[in-house]
């Protein structure tokens, strides 16, 4: 990065983006290493679960609709009964399956993307190596993880909480102005709030790796750092998942779905979809490590960079040590002297 730590309190949306093309573009090869070994078998994931979910849920939908057809009791209503259930049970662990893997590739690529942005924050970018990549990442990784199963959590008792009220509210059978306000009001709040949390969490991962915490004071640490860049936040991941989204509808479309250009154009949709897929999540990651930095600089908490540095190489060396909270700041840089020694007509003079 070659702004001033100060300056970048400023960047807006437009600034993020370009500081996140010009790291992408002035690091490209530890980049695209570590999008083929973390991003891309994280996208062939994503778009392969979608395939095969297709698949089943397909074969579900026609065993429903055959199952009609025969009365309750039969020996094919038994039948079809018996594959109905082998299927929903296959599709139950394609889901877990996928959720593991993606577990694993998504922790893996957020640490080493975010270890790689603060080591072009340190000014030693130019000196990461896949091989010191490697060692590193599974070091910053129990941090993120530890982080993130908390906000799992706290997603699940999210919707605990707010999903039944929302269904029971849809399944009342005499619905007043008074009911549809409730309904409409109780949908509000859980979208806002589950995007805020996601939003929220996102920067909690990058403070993970970065910091000396984790789980819930990393969740703490990053809603009072995303204070006054919320929106910008906001917008961005709007954006990003709108993205993706998009890739998503039309892979289904075009590949899943056979779509309408033969089997050589399902082949290059396909491909286009993934080529789309790894560059929005390698880009939404190096996004979210910059508005890290531009949280710190807003609130005024400078990096000092030399101490950043020397906690990234410990990482590699040996035991990883985090920043510490009370170190991270510019004011609470400690200069301490060391002996020197210089000559005056050949006669050593030494001093503090």
């Amino acid at each position: 990065m070659d702004r001033e730590q100060e300056d970048m309190q400023f960047l807006g949306l437009l600034g993020i983006y370009l500081e996140s093309y010009k790291i992408i573009f002035n690091f490209r090869r530890i980049f695209s290493k570590i999008t083929l070994a973390f991003i891309l078998p994280l996208s062939l994931i994503l778009l392969t679960t979608i395939w095969v979910s297709e698949f089943h849920l397909s074969k579900i939908n026609d065993m429903v609709y055959n199952r009609h057809g025969f009365r309750k009791g039969t020996y094919r209503y038994a039948e079809l009964s018996a594959s109905l259930s082998s299927e929903w049970a296959a599709l139950w662990l394609v889901n877990f399956v996928y959720l593991t893997f993606f577990l694993v590739f998504a922790i893996l690529s957020s640490s080493a993307v975010v270890y790689t942005v603060a080591s072009v924050f340190t000014g030693t970018g130019r000196h990461v190596t896949f091989g010191k990549l490697m060692r590193v990442v599974p070091k910053v990784s129990k941090r993120f993880m530890v982080t993130f199963l908390c906000v799992f959590l706290a997603i699940v008792l999210y919707n605990v909480v707010l999903v039944p009220t929302i269904l029971w509210s849809v399944t009342i059978k005499h619905v007043n102005i008074a009911g549809l306000v409730f309904f409409i009001a109780i949908v509000i709040l859980y979208v806002v709030g589950l995007v805020y949390m996601t939003v929220v969490w996102q920067l909690a991962g990058v403070v993970s790796v970065l910091e000396d915490i984790k789980g819930i004071k990393a969740m703490n640490k990053s809603k009072n750092l995303i204070q006054g860049k919320m929106w910008i936040a906001i917008i961005i991941w709007f954006k990003l998942n709108f993205a993706v989204f998009g890739i998503q509808i039309l892979f289904k479309s075009q590949v899943v779905h056979k779509g309408t250009f033969g089997v050589a154009g399902r082949f290059a949709f396909g491909f286009l979809c993934l080529l789309m897929l790894f560059s929005v999540l390698l880009f939404a990651l190096i996004i979210e490590t910059v508005i890290y930095f531009v949280c710190k600089s807003y609130h005024r908490e400078y990096i000092n960079k030399l101490s950043l540095s020397d906690h990234i190489d410990e990482a590699y060396v040996g035991e990883y040590i985090p920043i510490m909270a009370k170190d991270d700041q510019l004011e609470n840089f400690d200069v301490r002297y060391s002996t020197f020694c210089f000559c005056v007509r050949d006669k050593p003079i030494c001093g503090s």
